[in-house]
């Protein structure tokens, strides 16, 4: 028996239990299920404050604690705390412009238990001083029933306001969209609120006629007309609660329908004619263009614009042609693909064909390139710059000189895909916009337009790499040109249609490889030719300059050093932002649980 493995398995089992006990040890929350706030402003400006919170614990705490921020001028004084439902005791102290509460709690009397898994009603009773402040025209109390430094959320609050007296008793409470319920009986108002999240402020503001005050000495005095500038504030943040309400429907409303009109631009300009074509499949090529160009057309992104595999399929086209000679350096350890370039040649080249000679000729030397050493010579800004400008260079000759404005527009029409090339643009900035102004507004219906935001964005995201010729269509001539190219790509993919009919020249097995890379299928031809090579022999195109480059990896080389370049062209970079927000009357502040 081995006695060691089974001791290593014990010791691991006590490990990992005594990770998952600390896990669970650590796993605790609370929440405040309720808030009982009973405000009384006496005749002398002093605001006494009964404040009750329910607690509901998960897991072991060991207290909770209470701020109680202090503007100039203001203190709190007389605090005590009583405690429902669990043993404890609290301390005092004054912390940065704050009354800083700290209540230890415990299970039982003698406090040698943490409270764990319970409820537990917290009651502050304290008078504050200079919070009523008396202008020479009215007398105003504004003060937040709920602050935003709370770590958790209020599931209701319900709040008692008594005034001095019982007339000409005007009130605001601020944002609205918390209210539950609010009314005035006689000199006592009464608030009832939904859930307020973390984070949020719920703000009261009294205006008082001075009347009811005598001897206001523990009032704040100012010594100016207060009335009619704190009612205009009132309106106006009214105004704008209402303002970004609109705002914030109107932006969900935008952001869910406007994707909806793609449906119309599809049905107008996306549908594609119907030809007289029904072919299953071709064996050979539909036309006599150059690779190139058959890329370029059947570019479903870019309908006439050639990309990566077009290039890389004019290079296999040229290894065909021994414009290129390829050579097998071989090593102790490893082997390098050359690839060898015929100056001879070079006359008979078009215009694209040159483009591509002179460019990998850059990166070559005495008129060789080490195709295996290409990547790392492309892996430096400069010559990743180099490569990309040459690169694009050539794909606007294939388009402009080799196929041009005239035949693509004849094969194609695209009045859809830029109508929806224009509204992913736009719609994307409006998301982002929308997006902004949701993620940092407090107003309850920014959750709306903040999730109507993130669906127009991932929908004109989506749009931009849609094919073009989902709300573009082609001509019926380029419908069958494009059907045709289609099915021989789907001949060159299927191996036992491939099977039935092997070509018998392996000049053609080129050809398709050389195609297959254009479309994008220059492996499932690989592996064709691999099991159905041709019986003839022919001079050295049996096992061609072809066929072995692509069984030394070279396609895959290429398009690996030409990826390279393009990202050492384009070197990343990341900007941060920061944004911050304002707070709003006395009293607030917040709280939390350790």
């Amino acid at each position: 028996m081995n006695y060691k493995k089974i001791a290593g398995i014990i010791i691991l089992s006590l490990v990992l239990l005594s990770a998952v006990n600390t896990t669970y040890a650590e796993d605790k929350d609370y929440s405040i299920i309720d808030a009982l706030i009973d405000l009384t402003v006496h005749e002398d400006g002093l605001l006494h404050v009964n404040e009750s919170y329910t607690y509901s614990f998960k897991g072991t705490f060991n207290g909770i604690y209470r701020d109680i921020p202090l503007k100039e001028g203001q203190s709190v004084e007389n605090l005590n705390v009583s405690i429902d439902g669990a043993y404890g005791n609290y301390e005092l102290s004054d912390e940065n412009g704050k009354k800083h509460v700290k209540v230890y709690l415990w299970a039982d009397e003698a406090h040698t238990q943490k409270i764990h898994d319970q409820k537990v009603k917290i009651t502050y009773s304290y008078d504050m001083k200079n919070v009523v402040t008396l202008f020479n025209d009215v007398g105003s109390l504004q003060y937040q029933l709920w602050g935003k430094e709370w770590d958790t959320n209020i599931e209701k609050l319900t709040a008692s306001i008594h005034l001095p007296g019982n007339k000409d008793i005007v009130y605001y409470l601020n944002p609205e969209y918390f209210n539950l319920s609010d009314s005035i009986n006689g000199n006592t108002i009464n608030i009832v609120t939904k859930n307020i999240p973390k984070g949020e402020f719920y703000e009261l503001q009294v205006l008082m006629p001075l009347d009811d005050f005598t001897n206001a000495s523990n009032a704040k005095h100012v010594d100016t007309a207060g009335k009619e500038k704190i009612m205009q504030k009132q309106a106006d943040y009214k105004s704008s609660v209402s303002f970004w309400g609109n705002l914030f429907n109107l932006i969900t409303l935008i952001c869910i329908i406007s994707p909806f009109s793609l449906v119309l631009v599809y049905l107008k300009y996306g549908r594609e004619p119907k030809v007289d074509y029904n072919g299953i499949y071709e064996r050979e090529l539909p036309t006599d263009d150059s690779p190139a160009v058959v890329n370029a057309l059947l570019n479903r992104s870019d309908v006439g614009e050639p990309d990566m595999k077009g290039f890389e399929a004019t290079i296999m086209d040229l290894i065909d042609r021994k414009i290129f000679k390829i050579i097998v350096e071989e090593g102790e350890l490893t082997s390098d693909l050359i690839l060898e370039f015929d100056e001879s040649k070079y006359s008979e080249l078009s215009v694209d064909e040159k483009k591509i000679f002179d460019l990998l000729n850059t990166f070559a030397y005495d008129n060789k390139l080490n195709v295996s050493q290409l990547s790392s010579k492309l892996n430096n800004e400069y010559n990743g710059k180099l490569f990309v400008e040459k690169f694009d260079e050539w794909k606007d000759i294939v388009k402009d000189d080799c196929i041009g404005k005239d035949k693509v527009s004849s094969y194609f029409k695209n009045t859809g895909t830029r109508i929806s090339s224009v509204f992913s643009k736009v719609g994307l900035v409006f998301a982002a916009i929308s997006f902004l102004l949701s993620a940092f507004s407090d107003h309850p219906l920014a959750m709306h337009s903040l999730i109507a935001a993130i669906f127009l964005a991932i929908v004109s995201i989506a749009i931009a790499f849609i094919p073009e010729d989902i709300f573009g269509h082609w001509t019926p001539e380029g419908r069958v040109y494009y059907l045709k190219w289609m099915n021989f790509k789907k001949f060159l993919k299927d191996n036992s249609l491939i099977k039935e009919h092997p070509p018998e020249s392996i000049v053609i097995w080129n050809k398709y490889l050389v195609y297959g890379t254009a479309l994008g299928v220059a492996d499932e031809v690989y592996e064709s030719m691999k099991l159905y090579k041709p019986d003839v022999y022919e001079g050295d195109y049996y096992y061609s300059d072809l066929y072995l480059f692509h069984s030394y990896s070279g396609l895959i080389m290429l398009n690996s050093a030409f990826n390279t370049g393009v990202s050492a062209a384009n070197p990343s970079s990341s900007d941060i932002g920061d944004f911050g927000d304002i707070g709003g009357g006395s009293g607030g502040g917040g709280g939390g649980a350790f």
